[in-house]
């Protein structure tokens, strides 16, 4: 059975809710993986490293605040929201995919792990209207592709350390990607924070808003 620790070991300053939250995560996602597939099978024995630790790298570049609003674009069985509004839980996530079944999986894991932060809807970016500090997301597509999704989703003022913007998980050589969008984009290395071979070519999107 995979094990949270890889999660302790990175992030030691957890409240005792927050540590027997992430302890249940991999019994909840077995459990709805086996009915409803959201991680690939042979995944999900390393769900704590390469789900909830990648889904957290966010949380090693950015220190969300409370009342702060977080949209988290396409995802899927809750990556990176549900790691990110455990870490957080003054702070507001809207988590949203285009496919209800995997929704279903975000609304039964939050439920069961008592996450009053949470919204899951069923909804493609482009319904949405409300406006947010930030927008986070896990390799949906290119970079591209996605910013028209969600520009004009962002909240004026900024409470932040950082500028309101998209914070984006990707992986491999992006140059040629990000010369594409035309975005103003800046990388963070995962590798920077955590020491496992799986986050040598991962990173953090920033783009600033």
């Amino acid at each position: 059975m995979a094990k949270p620790d890889i999660v302790f070991k990175y992030f030691k300053d957890l409240s005792d809710t927050q540590v027997a939250q992430f302890e249940k995560l991999f019994d909840l996602y077995s459990f709805w993986n086996a009915q409803i597939n959201v991680i690939s099978r042979k995944d999900i024995e390393e769900l704590y490293e390469r789900h909830i630790l990648h889904s957290l790298g966010i949380a090693k570049f950015c220190t969300f605040k409370p009342g702060e609003k977080v949209l988290d674009v396409g995802t899927g069985g809750g990556f990176p929201g549900i790691p990110l509004a455990i870490m957080f839980p003054e702070t507001d996530f809207h988590l949203a995919d285009s496919i209800g079944k995997k929704i279903k999986v975000v609304s039964e894991v939050a439920a069961a792990l008592g996450l009053t932060n949470v919204q899951a809807s069923h909804s493609r970016a482009e319904q949405i209207t409300d406006k947010y500090n930030f927008v986070v997301s896990r390799a949906v597509t290119r970079l591209g592709e996605f910013y028209p999704w969600v520009r004009g989703k962002f909240a004026k003022e900024n409470i932040n350390a950082i500028r309101n913007g998209i914070l984006y998980l990707k992986g491999g050589d992006l140059t040629e990607e990000i010369k594409e969008s035309k975005l103003k984009a800046e990388l963070y290395p995962l590798s920077v924070y955590f020491e496992e071979e799986f986050f040598e070519t991962k990173y953090v999107v920033y783009v600033p808003q």
